[in-house]
């Protein structure tokens, strides 16, 4: 008698209501985590939520749990507008319209800046989760638009990710908007056949 074929493990599936309570808990603490820092008091985090203090220790015991899953929610978020963007909007517009998206990103991390640089274990695997979710959408975005002849082809997406980055200016939103406009405006330059960058950046 043949074997028969094992069955894959059904995906545990989560309540509504307990769904609910957990996409409240995440969203109150990126808010408080992004204009009080990580050391925010947990009643202030259950409060704008809704929930009491257990529901929040249940889910993440450790106030580094909640950190994790807090920068592990908000990157997903980031990453998931990208496709919409992209069916919504010509390839360049997409992609400065996502790069304003990633820089509110990084503008409401700063709260958590000290968290994730603090040498705690638990946080180790976030920087690889970002660029896990990041490297592959501004690449893509990159492709299309170069594929359509509105950027040069040889942008490097690391690079361009840090540049946001290093450019984003927490408490002047228009400032970074601007920035931004400025930066891919400055990427079509040569798309007729600029000379392409070297590793360190200067000209081939």
């Amino acid at each position: 008698m043949p074997d028969r074929p094992t069955e894959e493990p059904v995906a545990r599936r989560v309540r509504p209501d307990v769904q609910r309570n957990l996409d409240a808990l995440l969203t109150a603490a990126a808010e408080i985590f992004a204009s009080d820092g990580v050391d925010a008091p947990v009643r202030r985090i259950t409060a704008r939520a809704g929930v009491g203090a257990g529901t929040l220790y249940r889910h993440f015991p450790q106030r580094s749990d909640l950190i994790t899953a807090v920068f592990r929610h908000e990157v997903d978020a980031c990453a998931e507008a990208a496709p919409a963007l992209a069916e919504q909007h010509e390839p360049v517009e997409a992609l400065t319209l996502w790069l304003q998206r990633f820089a509110q990103f990084v503008a409401a991390k700063r709260g958590l800046k000290a968290a994730l640089h603090s040498g705690d274990p638990a946080y180790e695997s976030l920087p690889a989760y970002f660029q896990q979710r990041f490297l592959p959408v501004v690449t893509e975005l990159l492709d299309s638009a170069a594929a359509a002849g509105g950027l040069r082809a040889d942008i490097p997406p690391h690079d361009l990710l840090r540049a946001i980055s290093d450019l984003v200016s927490p408490d002047d939103q228009g400032y970074t908007r601007r920035m931004i406009t400025l930066l891919v405006n400055g990427l079509r330059y040569g798309t007729d056949g600029a000379l392409p960058l070297t590793a360190d950046g200067e000209h081939g």
